[in-house]
Order: C-alpha cells, then structure tokens, then sequence
C-alpha cells in the first residue's frame, strides 16, 4: 500500500480509459468476461459478529478498526482488508432514537473512510469522501438514530479507491431496530435472522486477490467467484421455519437476481429503507450493488433449497448476451433441520407510512447519465453542484443515457420511486431506497424529503453505485442549507 495516497487517476485520465474501454467493446462492453466458477455448497456460511455498542445509556460506543488482514477463500491465506477483523467487518445492531458514536481508527497506510450508507447522519458524519481518516488517526463521527426499522450499511467511501476497499473488505451490514416494528418477524441474529453479503472475486495462482480496472467490462470489475459472508460455497443449517434473508449487494459491479431453485415464492418484507407496509410474495428479487431486500424464507423439516442467481433482467438495449455479468449459478444452500422451531405466521402490516405524491415536491431536478457522468461534469470536490432547502420535499428525474447498466444512490435520504418509465413501481421498489437501478435508456423519478438541519460547508454526494463508474467521476456534491446560510465550497481533499 502507499502511503496516503491520492486517487490513481485525475478526471481527463479517467474519461479517456472509459472511452477506451467503450471503444474496446463496440461502445458497450469488453467481451472478455469470465463466467462465474460455482463451488460445491461444502462450507458453513460465517455470520460476521453482533457489535451492539459499549456504555450503559446515554450515547453507544463502536469501536471499529480498519486494517489490513488475511481471510482464508478456500485457497491458503489471503491478504485483505477489514474492519475489526481479517475481512470484513461486524454487523452494528442499534436502535431508533438511540445516540451512538463510532470511533473509526485506520490501520491502513493509506486514507480511506467509513461511511453509513441509508443512515440519515449530519452532513459532517456521513463519512464520504470529504471525511478522510488518515493512517493511524481515529475519527468519531456521532448522531442519533433517526432510521425506522431496516437493514443498512458502511462501507469505505475514499474517491478513486472506494471500488478496490470495497472489494479487499471494508464494509459490513447494519441492522437498525424499531419498537414500532411488528412481532412476528423473524429476530434472532445468526439463528433465524442472517446477514447475506453477496460479493465477487477473482484469485490468481497463488490465492491472492486480483482486482483490475477498469475491468474486464465497462461496468466495472466483475469476478469469477461468488461468496456469502467471504465464505464460497455456503451453506446454512436452518433451524426454524421460517428465516430472514437480510440480502445485500456487496459487489463492485455485479447484478444479482436472485431465486429459489425450487421456484418457490418467498416474502419480500423489506428494502434499503425498512420494512415494507405488508409483506410481498414474489419469486426472484434483483439487486444492483449498494441494494438491499429482506425476505422470510419459509421451510419444511429436511428439505434442501439453493438460492440462485439467474440471470438479472438489464432492460433497455442490453439483451440475454451481454457482457455486464450473465449466468445461473449458486449462490447459498438453505438446509432445513429435521426438527424445526415453530414460526409465527407473518404479521399482515409490517409498517405504517404514506406515498409521497409528486405534487408534495417543491422543486424538481434533472440527472442526466452521458459518457459515464452526471449533466456533463465529472466529480469536482471543491465544487457543490446543487443546494438543497433544508426539509424540501423534491422529486429527482433520473436518465441514464448510456448503453451501459448503471444506478443511483443519494447520500442523506431514503427516497420512493414515483415512476420508471412512466409506469408505476413494481412492488420491490414501491418501498424506501436510498439506490436504484437505471437500465440504458430508461428514466426514474424519485421524490424525497431532505433533512431538516443545514450545513453549507459540508456536502453529501449522489453517485453510481457501480464502483468503478463511481471512482471515474460519475458523482456529484449537493448541501442541505437552512434559510440565511451562504454555502462555501469545501476544499477538495484530494487536491495534492
């Protein structure tokens, strides 16, 4: 690692490798793209820790330690990264309305980030890009728990190096719980209630990771192994009838549509923001990286049932043969016991919130994907491309123009899709997002209502959530303000 290092590129270097790579692929993808390598399903699935705070009332205290690490793949000893741990890091469980503090500590020889992706944080604690943690120093971002009940997560967050963190290890699920969330969803963490972080690889001849970019295609890095939890080949040993998939997109770039083997509904009863009013019976789930869904699997005793990837839906100009990470393969064997716990029946209403209307909004905003960048400008740190109303209600118009998969994440809110071309939400995307994906060619209109404190000296950041696209520039800055507060551009932290 070098120390202290700035991004690998600047935006012209950037933008001439993404031509390069659209050139390379008849301006879609580089064909050369390996197929996943399926594993048999011969490993225990690991549950990462439960971290739940120190201090007795009052603000909780995480203690997270980012470092370098080794992780075993099924091929020796692998160098990685992780936060308290040798790759990834501990599930943070914590409540709404509860004060919490995290002190992040770098052990890396270089800056990096933690940031809190779904959580509504102050501007100054979101961790993204302009919260560098240097080597050896600990930064302490604090705030209280507004999000309702819901499966979140951080993940490292430094410009021009977030896809390769992400991808060694730096990242880890959150799990926020609510007194107003129903009894009778499945809670037991490890037990009937499981984290599923879903990632890609690559190893080279000596077990090492191979991380390359821009990749073998123009969406990013794709690997040719999948994993759960760092474990390939997974399975769990279920233990009640009814389980909590909580499902998050790890990758880098991959696309995951996942499904049952047996064709068998499950029920989808939550997604990047928290629960969903009712819970929805549905067959597959597709998640771009940065999504999440929870679903309640339901089995009997001795039964065997792999969750599967098949082939995700791109949409647009993109058909069954391209390049951005195709196939059916396994991804987690569920094993029933011969005898298992009794579950409840799921509750009928699962949370109580209303649809936001269009005409709620007071302002709508236009963000136009071209060329692999926002309404034509790649990332400038010290530049603040929107200002925000604190507690306006808005409505983004989201295009993707480009012949490539992308999404959308907005930092500081949880948004609902009002429409994607012109049509109504299906149900996976009728609930609260923070990410969303965005077919070539489509448009979607998001609405959302801003945090209700300003700070103009502190921007978040919308993005891609494909790394790489991400890292290249396809990012830029907004400020929450109050009236009377005059913005000042921030320095660029990366500006050496």
């Amino acid at each position: 690692m070098r120390q202290d290092r700035a991004p690998r590129r600047g935006p012209a270097a950037l933008i001439a490798a993404l031509a390069l790579a659209l050139a390379g692929a008849g301006g879609c993808a580089n064909p050369a793209t390996s197929p996943v390598t399926e594993a048999p399903p011969t490993r225990p699935l690991a549950i990462p820790a439960l971290e739940e705070g120190t201090g007795a009332g009052g603000t909780r205290a995480f203690d997270l330690v980012v470092d370098e690490g080794t992780h075993d793949f099924g091929r020796g000893t692998t160098a990685t990264m992780g936060v308290n741990a040798g790759y990834l890091g501990p599930t943070l469980r914590m409540r709404t309305g509860q004060d919490v503090r995290m002190d992040v500590t770098n052990r890396l020889d270089e800056r990096t980030t933690l940031h809190w992706h779904g959580m509504a944080v102050p501007a100054r604690m979101d961790g993204g890009p302009h919260q560098l943690v240097a080597p050896g120093a600990t930064w302490s971002p604090t705030w209280q728990v507004r999000n309702p009940a819901g499966t979140l997560w951080y993940h490292a967050h430094p410009h021009g190096d977030t896809a390769e963190h992400v991808y060694r290890g730096v990242a880890g699920m959150i799990i926020v719980e609510d007194q107003a969330a129903p009894a009778g969803l499945p809670d037991e963490y490890g037990v009937d209630d499981i984290p599923v972080i879903v990632q890609d690889k690559r190893f080279d001849d000596d077990g090492q990771l191979v991380f390359d970019q821009p990749g073998p295609s123009s969406t990013g890095f794709l690997g040719d192994t999948v994993m759960v939890n760092g474990t390939v080949g997974p399975y769990l040993d279920v233990r009640a009838t009814r389980t909590r998939l909580r499902l998050l997109n790890a990758s880098t770039a991959r696309v995951y549509r996942l499904a049952l083997a047996d064709g068998r509904a499950f029920d989808l009863v939550g997604t990047d923001g928290g629960l969903l009013p009712a819970p929805v019976r549905l067959t597959a789930i597709q998640l771009s990286p940065g999504e999440r869904a929870d679903i309640v699997v339901t089995m009997a005793p001795g039964e065997r049932v792999m969750l599967r990837n098949t082939s995700p839906e791109f949409g647009g100009r993109v058909g069954p043969n391209s390049r951005f990470g195709t196939g059916d393969y396994d991804v987690l064997e569920l094993r029933a016991a011969q005898q298992l716990r009794p579950a409840p029946p799921l509750p009928t209403t699962l949370a109580t919130w209303q649809r936001l209307p269009a005409s709620a909004a007071t302002t709508t905003r236009d963000f136009t994907i071209h060329a692999q960048i926002i309404n034509r400008k790649p990332v400038d740190m010290g530049r603040i491309d929107e200002v925000v109303p604190a507690g306006a209600t808005e409505v983004w118009v989201l295009r993707n123009r480009d012949p490539q998969p992308h999404n959308f994440h907005v930092h500081a809110v949880q948004f609902q899709v009002l429409d994607v071309d012109g049509a109504p939400p299906p149900p996976e995307l009728a609930g609260w997002k923070d990410t969303v994906y965005l077919a070539p060619g489509s448009e979607v209109r998001i609405i959302a209502t801003f945090p209700p404190d300003g700070d103009p000296t502190w921007p978040f950041m919308y993005h891609c959530h494909l790394l790489w696209h991400e890292d290249s520039g396809l990012m830029g800055q907004f400020v929450v303000v109050e009236p009377g507060q005059t913005v000042v551009p921030p320095p660029d932290p990366y500006d050496h």
